[in-house]
């Protein structure tokens, strides 16, 4: 039984050309998502950035990181918005911050394109109380929520399997080497979609396309197998 979890692969490329090249590798490689991070471009035009998207031609999220949760993106966050508003006809889905002023989420979410509405962590993962506020605020507001957390032990990938277990429409990742497996089981939760690499890591912990496209189509852990079996 193939897994309906997609396979998203961020691309953190500076220029158009290196962009669209790594996204026609990525898609040979088996991706069902590319995500554009256009914060990784130097000083991204919205024009341009529609382009990039046009010309790829296949299912995108269009992501403009802001520095608080990892990103490289320079500007202010009307002209981070604005680039992000010049994608809603052309991207498949459009990543904003939690965090971001509820004014400009509105903008992008007033749109017809697809949000995802996410929050990253970079030191900790808070305690499931919390992040389940915070994914019913991010369902609220968007199609899908997603929360990517560091942990500092074993308990805490549990937290984020806890998430996927009580969350439809969510995205839930523990970083680092000790949450890569949460990458891969999530599509036991049905998680829409999870993220894997080409040549750019963007996350600690990432899996390379091609392991992930093999990882998810085996029949490990089938619940509903293992349910059978008694």
């Amino acid at each position: 039984m193939y897994s309906q979890t997609k396979i998203a692969v961020p691309i953190f490329k500076k220029d158009k050309k290196s962009i669209i090249e790594e996204a026609q590798y990525c898609i040979q490689k088996g991706a069902d998502l590319i995500e554009f991070r256009i914060d990784g471009m130097d000083n991204p035009k919205p024009q341009i950035v529609r382009e990039i998207i046009e010309e790829i031609n296949f299912p995108t999220i269009a992501t403009n990181r802001v520095k608080t949760e990892g990103g490289l993106f320079k500007g202010t966050e009307e002209q981070r918005v604005n680039i992000l508003l010049e994608t809603v006809d052309v991207a498949e889905f459009v990543d904003i911050e939690l965090q971001t002023n509820d004014n400009l989420i509105k903008q992008i979410t007033e749109t017809n394109v697809k949000t995802i509405i996410s929050y990253h962590d970079f030191k900790k993962t808070p305690p499931l109380n919390e992040l389940l506020n915070i994914v019913f605020k991010e369902k609220n507001l968007g199609n899908i929520a997603k929360v990517a957390l560091m942990p500092n032990d074993l308990e805490d990938t549990l937290t984020v399997l806890a998430i996927l277990s009580h969350c439809e429409d969510t995205i839930a990742i523990s970083m680092g080497d000790i949450g890569s497996y949460t990458r891969v089981i999530s599509t036991k939760f049905n998680a829409p979609i999870t993220f894997a690499v080409s040549s750019d890591v963007t996350a600690p912990g990432q899996i390379d396309i091609e392991t992930m496209k093999q990882l998810l189509n085996l029949d490990i852990m089938d619940i509903d197998d293992l349910n059978s079996s008694y």
